[in-house]
């Protein structure tokens, strides 16, 4: 409901915060920024009415669920079982909010321990927070846990790290005069980073070395010699990975990482336009004290009943103050509760066999569009489930002829970087049949 305030409640306001009218409140606003016209809406409608129009603005978005989709850069269409939207959809979940009193919150306490316990499974990790907005952010914050842990201040990033993932780290160092030193790929079509530029740019101030693998074209990293360099110069070396392809490589923990990120939608959340999703971040229980966000423990009460209680909550609101080692307002609970109960169900073998199948179809359909003319692959080095294709024809032409045909193409790659010309990134997860697969192919082959 909406209750507009009075003239009278306007001008209190106004004479409480200081200013004579709204436009001198917004004054600081640039004018070419403000709304000057009137929103077009239609006329007042009913329930029925506005449910009806809705739908049909909604009508007019194209998704996953009548489109086959190639799509992979961060959001991936992979299955959703669908009792996981059933357990989501049970009202004590989807209206809980931060479990701030444990006596009330036991439920949501217990899932996010669940979820932790599980992610270190995975990962190959001793330590997992209850969650972070998103990878992006978890990987900014992981920056800033490095910093406090090694009281140093370089950051070396790899070029080959999502250009979204580096942006959101550029907007949390920023103001912070913070080093951020990036690493170039290898000569040739390699498409992963230069372990000696690493070699070359690590020093005696470098708190962290940031890779993810796969990256973002889908290659495989040299992951163990570039931990050998971060360990060798003092240095954290953080990973980001994605969840999936860890039911067939090796998780982080296995090969040095001190801390692990990665997107968690991969595991039962929906692409849903960008969002929400799940930030993922698991560390070694040594900086387990500079961890951001939130901890939940598992304890007993005074009767010796089994209870779960938040044992560490590192924001500024929590008495810290300036000691806080991060301001995150909360976690991604209901996200987090969906990644809990898709590992749950899918067990071991389930994520062995959804990463087993994205692995082969995707290499089925790089091995397919290598053979026509005008197509081919970009780099040469092992990828799990997606992969760069040079064209001579405009990606954009390509999607939008594919669009045609109710398919998600790929992802010009021109629109991140303006080297990147004529490149595209695909993706085929284990939802892609060979029919569709097939299809897409020969959609390819007939593209003049």
């Amino acid at each position: 409901m909406f209750t507009p305030h009075t003239p009278e409640d306007k001008k209190q306001m106004l004479d409480r915060i200081g200013v004579k009218s709204f436009d001198e409140l917004i004054s600081v606003i640039p004018d070419k920024l403000r709304f000057k016209g009137k929103l077009d809406l239609p006329e007042p409608m009913s329930e029925l009415e506005i449910i009806k129009h809705c739908s049909e603005i909604a009508a007019k978005n194209s998704n996953q669920n009548n489109f086959v989709s190639f799509l992979g850069g961060g959001a991936y269409d992979h299955y959703i079982p669908a009792v996981i939207n059933h357990i989501l959809l049970r009202s004590e979940f989807y209206t809980a909010y931060t479990p701030y009193q444990a006596e009330v919150s036991q439920g949501t306490l217990q899932v996010i321990y669940e979820y932790q316990s599980l992610i270190c499974e995975l990962f190959g990790m001793d330590v997992s927070n209850a969650g972070m907005y998103d990878g992006g952010s978890a990987f900014a914050e992981a920056c800033h846990m490095a910093r406090s842990i090694t009281k140093k201040n370089k950051i070396l990033i790899a070029d080959t790290i999502h250009p979204y993932y580096k942006k959101v780290i550029e907007t949390y160092t920023h103001g912070l005069n913070i080093p951020i030193i990036n690493c170039g790929c290898e000569q040739g079509n390699s498409g992963r980073v230069d372990v000696s530029h690493f070699a070359k740019m690590i020093d005696n101030d470098t708190a962290a070395v940031l890779i993810q693998s796969p990256n973002f074209f889908g290659i495989l990293e040299s992951v163990r010699e570039l931990a050998e360099i971060a360990h060798k110069n003092g240095a954290l070396f953080i990973v980001c990975t994605d969840p999936i392809s860890l039911g067939l490589l090796n998780p982080p923990g296995n090969y040095g990482a001190d801390i692990a990120v990665g997107e968690g939608q991969t595991l039962g959340i929906p692409s849903s336009n960008g969002g929400p999703f799940l930030g993922v971040l698991a560390c070694r229980k040594d900086y387990v004290r500079m961890l951001p966000g939130r901890l939940v423990g598992k304890t007993n009460d005074v009767e010796g009943k089994t209870g779960y209680v938040l044992v560490l909550q590192t924001r500024e609101q929590h008495i810290r103050r300036d000691k806080a080692t991060s301001n995150i307002c909360t976690n991604e609970a209901l996200c987090a509760l969906a990644a809990t109960v898709y590992l749950s169900i899918m067990g071991k073998q389930g994520i062995k066999e959804v990463a087993s199948q994205s692995y082969a179809k995707s290499h089925y359909l790089a091995q397919e569009i290598s053979k026509i003319n005008g197509f081919s692959l970009e780099f040469k080095h092992p990828f799990f489930k997606e992969f760069v294709v040079r064209t001579k024809l405009e990606p954009d032409y390509i999607i939008s002829e594919l669009i045609k045909e109710n398919i998600f193409g790929g992802i010009n790659l021109e629109q991140f970087n303006r080297k990147w010309k004529n490149l595209m990134l695909i993706c085929a997860t284990e939802k892609r049949t060979k029919p569709e697969i097939d299809k897409y192919i020969s959609l390819l082959k007939e593209l003049k």
